[in-house]
């Protein structure tokens, strides 16, 4: 996995918990879902960049 891209992965998964829970203590569900959102892309873009090592052997 190249290193820049686990990074993005990581800070993807990182800004969108922050938003999520920050969302939640102030009642703004939409922008909680958004956060969630972008948690869930960068948990998957995390995965991928796994999957694609495991094939590289």
């Amino acid at each position: 996995m190249s290193g820049a891209e686990k990074a993005k992965a990581k800070a993807e998964q990182v800004v969108g918990k922050a938003v999520r829970k920050a969302a939640h203590a102030v009642h703004k569900e939409q922008l909680a879902a958004k956060g969630a959102a972008l948690e869930t892309r960068g948990r998957l873009r995390g995965e991928k960049e796994r999957a694609k090592d495991v094939f590289k052997g």
